[in-house]
């Protein structure tokens, strides 16, 4: 009992003593815009409807949808044809969403001067992602016809190739926001995120998931709905820099017709931990407080 009551009291002390090295979350609702391909467009309406959950007065600002693409694709957009950057001249977004696939990008940084030049409290998220077909091969075109068996993967070399890529990303963001003078570009850790869910699912952790491949509707990797969700819910923690747990189930599980009731509740809560445990520890999410 007494063993009991002192593990408890570590747990939560642990968790006071996270708490105080958070930011305070954003409490009003945010103007989001984003600019996506697929593995990242779908949480344009899904943290829409996760913040409308929490009661945060969400709006969505404007999207910019375009498979395969880099940003680049999305600023060579016109104007008149891209409703992120009027919505960015206008100074009408809190919040834009970005993620490239490959690195080099320089798109990433002309959308954010472009934007903070007319709304200079704009905040900007660039996504790091999961590995397409579970390697870190940054090459055009891209190689969406390989033969990957998801299953077979060998997470400890998937973790070491996601952060590869992991770094590329921090290395652009640290330099652009160096060159602004403050950090206004942040990472949302999807990438890392989705590796822990995997690795939940080899042992035997993840309700309702059997197999690593349950996450992928094919080789290249594009997601079912709970690796969505997970992102949806990473994105969420970023924008807001508050936990997901204990938001209701998401529209999205819907589809999930072989799967229980009860372990859709299940699941929902490990995706809500992961991506709040994962974001929440990523110094460049702006969630963490950091040394002066």
């Amino acid at each position: 009992m007494r063993a009991s009551f002192l593990l408890a009291a570590f747990c939560l002390a642990t968790l006071i003593s996270h708490a105080e090295d958070l930011q305070p979350p954003i409490t009003a609702g945010q103007r989001v815009a984003t600019c996506g391909h697929s593995f990242h467009v779908f949480t344009y309406r899904q943290v829409a409807e996760m913040a409308l959950a929490a009661g945060l007065k969400h709006e969505l600002a404007g999207l910019s949808s375009i498979g395969g693409s880099t940003v680049l694709k999305h600023w060579a957009v016109p104007e008149e044809k891209s409703a992120v950057k009027q919505v960015l001249k206008a100074g009408k977004a809190d919040v834009l969403t970005l993620s490239p696939i490959w690195l080099p990008d320089e798109a990433i940084e002309q959308f954010v001067k472009l934007g903070i030049e007319h709304n200079p409290a704009l905040r900007v998220t660039v996504q790091e992602y999961w590995m397409p077909n579970d390697e870190y091969e940054p090459v055009y075109p891209l190689q969406t016809r390989k033969k990957v068996d998801h299953n077979a993967t060998d997470l400890a070399k998937l973790r070491d190739a996601t952060l590869r890529y992991a770094k590329d990303i921090e290395d652009l963001v640290r330099g652009i926001n160096q060159r602004l003078g403050k950090d206004a570009v942040l990472i949302v850790p999807v990438g890392m995120a989705a590796v822990t869910l995997r690795e939940k699912i080899l042992n035997g952790e993840a309700p309702g998931l059997k197999a690593q491949a349950d996450l992928f509707r094919d080789n290249w990797g594009h997601a079912n709905p709970p690796l969505q969700i997970l992102s949806s819910y990473c994105h969420f923690a970023t924008i807001y820099r508050r936990s997901p747990v204990g938001l209701p189930m998401p529209s999205t599980f819907k589809p999930l017709k072989d799967m229980s009731d009860d372990d859709k509740a299940k699941l929902n809560t490990l995706l809500q931990q992961i991506a709040w445990d994962t974001v929440s520890q990523h110094p460049m999410s702006g969630v963490m407080k950091l040394a002066k």
